[in-house]
């Protein structure tokens, strides 16, 4: 009696994994300070602020994100935390003359549950439906488009700064962004704004975003937020280790990074050079080619030097420049990197092939100082280190291939929504970027201001924004701003980018909507300044 009771105890805690307390753990992370809600013997934590991780178990699988690149299927299938005595198996399945047939099976990773599909020899020309499955029950369905290459017209939303100030659902968003039935979804960075906890935030950004990329490819990017840094200048990836980690590098632990990576990355088309930096961390680098547009994916933040102990100090942290009368030759030093030498490589590369396509860049954040206030209306700052507008000559260096390229730039990161045509060596003679503003702007807006609040040279004349014109940003470099979002403005400035690339016209428009604008109303507005035109001839 007491073996068959054992033998039964045995079997319920096999089929009832929530009766886990006592369990081991397959895997034990090689930190201890971060991801603590995910990781080792999650089951025994507190409940948590910032997402359910206890979910019932034919709801495990979370969503998935994919690219289609060169015939090629990249697919990430993120899942809840699994409980030990579960399967690790995840398998995917597409529907063909209406019936499911499984194509390949992979393993989760149990630091940050996450699994990569690759298929290649990918049909893109035609929509397929797909579905992750999890069990016997678990599943997440959606649809692999079609290359939209017979498109005249391929259309591009472009969102950042998802901030954790607000962790309510963004069915605004949602309801925008399908609405509008843009081809590809660009998430330029900070998804997740819990710095140690990656894999409860990204869980929630799905949950909040995944309608938007269930049935069509998505890129995204970390940024500094995601790998738990307040700013990050990677410097080839060694060892933050100073508070604000402005001496360069990385401040938690590299598995940590390398994780975070592998959950937001994974789905992009393979990197240009997989060459690891310090710590073997990875790249992801690449371009997408998209309907006969092909978009280059930088990592602005990777390579970039840290300013500690490497240039004069301008104000009470080494990364802000407070002195108006400081010399910007001063901290252009020769040594110093901002996309690195293998990114820019890697943009002549691309800027020399496909040269028939629209060419689009993607990254974190602009070639510029594009804000002048920061924060609060009483922190100016004359220049920020954390934006690459710093170093002048590597700036100069990623614009000039660039405009090569005949490129736009699109980023986010600043979190107040710009249009600017960079200058190189002369007002207007470099590319158009268009930096997008943050999905949640109530934490830490920024402001376009200039101080003597005076418009500048060549003005924009469509527009009633006060601003606009030809300046130097804190680096002297030459900007022409055209179009700008300050927070008093609808949504607080909160709001997205949608970009609408035409191939017969080559042209692109800019729109930038607020966040609490319904797109599906016919007196729908955009932010003043929007939208905007430029030529891609």
């Amino acid at each position: 009696m007491k073996k068959s009771l054992l033998t039964l105890l045995f079997i319920w805690s096999i089929t009832n994994p929530t009766a886990a307390q006592d369990q081991i753990p397959p895997v034990i992370a090689p930190f201890d300070n971060v991801d603590i809600l995910a990781i080792n013997d999650w089951w025994n934590r507190d409940d948590n602020s910032i997402i359910n991780l206890k979910v019932d178990r034919d709801s495990v699988v979370a969503f998935g994100i994919y690219t289609v690149s060169n015939q090629t299927l990249k697919l990430s299938a993120q899942l809840y935390p699994l409980y030990p005595k579960e399967t690790r198996e995840v398998r995917l399945e597409t529907k063909e003359d209406g019936e499911w047939k499984e194509i390949q099976k992979q393993k989760v990773n149990d630091l940050g549950w996450s699994a990569l599909f690759r298929v290649d020899n990918w049909n893109d020309s035609k929509d397929i439906k797909y579905r992750i499955r999890h069990g016997k029950k678990a599943l997440y369905e959606g649809l692999i488009r079609k290359d939209p290459k017979n498109k005249d017209e391929i259309v591009l939303a472009a969102l950042s700064c998802n901030s954790n100030q607000d962790r309510g659902m963004r069915e605004n968003y949602v309801r925008n962004i399908n609405h509008q039935d843009p081809d590809l979804v660009f998430f330029a960075g900070d998804q997740s704004y819990d710095h140690t906890e990656h894999t409860a935030a990204w869980l929630k950004f799905g949950l909040q975003f995944k309608e938007t990329f269930r049935n069509r490819p998505a890129i995204s990017i970390p940024d500094d937020h995601d790998v738990g840094q307040g700013n990050l200048w990677g410097e080839d990836g060694k060892i933050s280790t100073v508070k604000g980690s402005n001496d360069g590098g990385y401040t938690y632990h590299h598995e940590y990074v390398k994780m975070v990576e592998r959950c937001q990355t994974a789905h992009l088309p393979d990197p240009y050079d997989p060459t690891p930096i310090q710590q073997g961390i990875g790249v992801y680098y690449t371009n997408l080619p998209l309907g006969g547009i092909d978009f280059a994916i930088l990592e602005d933040r990777k390579f970039k030097s840290g300013p500690n102990g490497k240039i004069p100090q301008q104000g009470p942290r080494p990364d802000h420049i407070r002195n108006p009368e400081y010399d910007p030759a001063s901290i252009d030093l020769p040594e110093l990197k901002l996309l690195g030498d293998r990114q820019l490589k890697f943009l002549e590369d691309w800027g020399t092939t496909n040269t028939k396509a629209l060419k689009v860049v993607l990254s974190q954040t602009g070639f510029c100082g594009g804000a002048h206030i920061h924060g609060s209306l009483d922190n100016r700052l004359h220049a920020d280190l954390d934006s690459n507008g710093w170093p002048q000559t590597g700036r100069n260096k990623a614009l000039q291939l660039i405009k090569n390229a005949n490129a736009v730039h699109i980023a986010g990161d600043q979190h107040l929504a710009t249009v600017i045509k960079q200058g190189i060596n002369e007002y207007g003679d470099g590319p158009w970027s268009f930096i997008v503003p943050a999905i949640v702007n109530d934490y830490y807006s920024r402001w376009w201001w200039p101080e003597d609040e005076k418009a500048g040279a060549n003005p924009n004349p469509n527009t009633s924004l006060p601003w606009t014109g030809d300046y130097l940003d804190g680096f002297n470099n030459k900007i022409s701003m055209m179009a700008y979002v300050n927070p008093e403005s609808s949504s607080k400035g909160g709001g997205y980018g949608l970009i609408r690339f035409n191939k017969k016209d080559k042209t692109t428009i800019f729109e930038c909507w607020p966040r609490y604008t319904d797109v599906t109303q016919p007196n729908a507005q955009q932010f003043e300044g929007w939208p905007f035109t430029v030529s891609m001839k």
